[in-house]
């Protein structure tokens, strides 16, 4: 959840959505997202929306929290409710940030609690809370699995000290193994997070960290390349040489590693950046928000999307808890996408998909464009996948490349 947020229309102060929220609303899936602002400590690649303060004020501190985020779920389930949204139980839930294990184990359940009992789970729903390995203990990992939790994503990130130095990370690599077992012991799925990319993170590096988290043997493992955003502590340091820059060219060598020994160690790739022991430990949250469902976002700076419609909280924790104790909606812009902005989302994310993209739901120029694709070599013949157009190396700049060609200018 980058922290700049984007322009948009003003959002309304009930929150009520338009008609073209509703249509269709029975057919299509609902998640939550769960945002938790807070982090020990600010790592230096981190652009998201996170705060170190354990102090905040008012509805915005840490130990205020989880009052507040209960306060837009029950915002959220009126406002779906008198904008005519059929009732439709979570098939996901996500608690992302931040790190949100930073919160009491009993705060979280108590936002789930609530959340649940306005709109219920389907049955066998996905949810998912990240951590870090330092802020977890067996008995918070507990006190999750039987509020109903049931995965946790950890961010190793790296699994070598010098490398984990650069992120500014605050876990030792021995304690991954730890956590992972805890996990287990409680009854949580487990997904790794990995970074590769970071500067003077060598080829070797980076296959020690693959190796070293494959050896855990988690049900999914997510591996980013990491990007340097502009404003960050990272950014300074290598504008100021403190540190090498980016390459892309070592970026595909990481991921062409990372997809080799992930697939050897019996994971399948699903999506550019991920990678699952079995199709139901695919991370389905995630999937939801590539395949366009619906979801509402909790949280300062969370982003929600319901039927074409997306909003986005004020990015401020302490303006985000005054909108909700005056009564009011948190969002501070909205937009309605039309069907041009739609059908080009629609491209962008499905192309990320091992499922593919329908090449019949393309436009003239993306049919035509499938040709010259298909002659370099960037993706198989559509006939060979039933229809559907598929990336044949998954890597995230070749993706952008075939999206950039299927799209008109």
């Amino acid at each position: 959840m980058p922290s700049i947020l984007p322009l948009g229309d003003p959002a309304p102060s009930d929150g009520l959505l338009p008609a073209q929220a509703v249509a269709g609303a029975a057919d299509r899936a609902f998640g939550l997202y769960v945002h938790i602002p807070f982090c020990a400590v600010r790592c230096g690649y981190c652009d998201f929306n996170t705060y170190t303060a354990t102090e905040l004020g008012g509805g915005a501190s840490q130990d205020a929290y989880a009052t507040t985020a209960v306060s837009e779920v029950d915002f959220a389930a009126t406002v779906l409710r008198n904008s005519g949204l059929p009732d439709r139980p979570l098939s996901t839930v996500f608690f992302g940030g931040g790190t949100p294990t930073l919160l009491p184990a009993e705060d979280l359940a108590r936002i789930l609690t609530a959340a649940v009992g306005h709109w219920g789970l389907e049955p066998g729903a996905e949810v998912t809370t990240e951590a870090n390995p330092d802020s977890v203990t067996p008995a918070s990992l507990q006190v999750l699995a039987d509020a109903g939790f049931t995965r946790v994503s950890f961010g190793m990130q790296s699994a070598v000290p010098h490398v984990l130095k650069v992120l500014d990370r605050t876990h030792t690599p021995s304690r991954v193994p730890q956590v992972v077992q805890w996990a287990r012991d409680a009854g949580l799925a487990v997904s790794l997070d990995l970074i590769y990319g970071t500067p003077g993170e060598s080829l070797e590096d980076w296959r020690f960290s693959l190796e070293t988290a494959l050896s855990y043997q988690p049900d999914h493992i997510s591996a980013y390349a990491l990007i340097v955003e502009d404003g960050t502590k990272l950014a300074a340091q290598i504008r100021r040489g403190e540190v090498p820059g980016i390459d892309d060219d070592d970026h595909a060598d990481k991921y062409e590693l990372a997809d080799q020994l992930i697939g050897a160690a019996g994971l399948s790739w699903y999506e550019v950046s991920n990678w699952s022991r079995t199709p139901e430990q695919a991370c389905r949250h995630n999937l939801a928000y590539w395949r366009g469902d619906d979801w509402w976002g909790i949280g300062p700076g969370a982003h929600s999307h319901v039927g074409g419609v997306r909003w986005w909280n004020v990015k401020h924790p302490t303006a985000y808890a005054g909108r909700l104790a005056q009564g009011l909606s948190p969002a501070a812009g909205r937009e309605t996408l039309d069907a041009e902005t739609r059908d080009v989302e629609r491209v962008m994310l499905e192309a990320r998909l091992v499922s593919g993209l329908a090449t019949s739901t393309l436009g003239d120029h993306g049919r035509h464009a499938v040709a010259g694709l298909i002659a370099d070599g960037l993706v198989e013949p559509p006939a060979a996948f039933h229809g559907t157009l598929v990336l044949t190396l998954k890597g995230r700049l070749l993706a952008d490349a075939v999206v950039r060609r299927i799209l008109p200018d």
